[in-house]
């Protein structure tokens, strides 16, 4: 049984080694070759939805926070193997991922969370190197492996209108259904077995008594709660900013 404590900090951190991931994307990228020309996953974007793609990719909450996931078009065309990929490494390589790593690890040394890193300038590399494995690895499963692999869309899909209500229950429902390359909708196997597949992977690097079945799953479930709470952000933020900006027009 988990103790209160161990809840407490079992956040998701950040993913995996740079050798799985540079195997994995080899893997994947080989398989995904030469599709098939019916694919519209894999269907030539034009220049203009490029230039869309590409200005949604640098959307920032308070102009820090990156929400390069986020799609406001519902008939959004899906991301092509290289989309996903591009996606994966802008999200990881990101300055902000790493200051947040960083203060991650700093607060998990001051907290004394994974005794068996220790302390010291060792124990917070320790820290450090373990949260960014954990985002890597989140971030390499959730957004370009498993999406690529099952043919699913990786993006958030902002709903921006209905009742307060209606939203909060479509942006939950997101971490569980998502957009496929065919233009359907599926179960969103690519998000709960990134989830897992991260927390398995934790066990390589993590101490002893912070490793185990029980502790993955645990790992796993906290991951697919934070991104819930990432989606409202996701649905809402545009609305809080429009109000903000609005407001500040008034007082000028």
């Amino acid at each position: 049984m988990l103790s209160l404590k161990d809840m407490g900090r079992l956040q998701v951190r950040y993913r995996l080694t740079v050798a799985l991931i540079v195997l994995c994307a080899i893997a994947v990228a080989q398989d995904t070759s030469t599709p098939p020309p019916a694919d519209r996953g894999d269907v030539a974007i034009q220049p203009d939805q490029k230039k869309i793609e590409k200005q949604e990719q640098s959307q920032r909450v308070l102009g820090v926070i990156p929400q390069f996931g986020v799609t406001s078009r519902h008939d959004a065309p899906p991301l092509s193997t290289a989309g996903k990929f591009k996606l994966f490494v802008k999200s990881s390589t990101d300055p902000f991922t790493f200051a947040a790593v960083g203060l991650q690890a700093g607060l998990s040394q001051a907290e004394n969370e994974f005794e068996g890193y220790g302390q010291g300038a060792a124990g917070y590399g320790k820290r450090y190197g373990a949260s960014l494995a954990d985002n890597a690895s989140s971030g390499f499963f959730a957004n370009f492996f498993y999406p690529t692999l099952l043919k699913e869309d990786p993006r958030y899909f902002r709903l921006g209108e209905g009742s307060v209500k209606h939203r909060i229950g479509y942006s939950l429902a997101q971490e569980f259904v998502c957009h496929t390359d065919k233009g359907g909708r599926s179960f969103n196997y690519s998000n709960m077995l990134g989830a897992f597949t991260t927390g398995g992977l934790s066990n390589l690097y993590y101490p002893p008594e912070d490793r185990g079945a029980t502790l993955t799953v645990s790992r796993s479930l906290i991951s697919i709660a934070y991104g819930s709470a990432g989606g409202l952000l996701s649905e809402f933020w545009p609305d809080i900013q429009k109000k903000l900006f609005h407001r500040h027009k008034d007082k000028q």
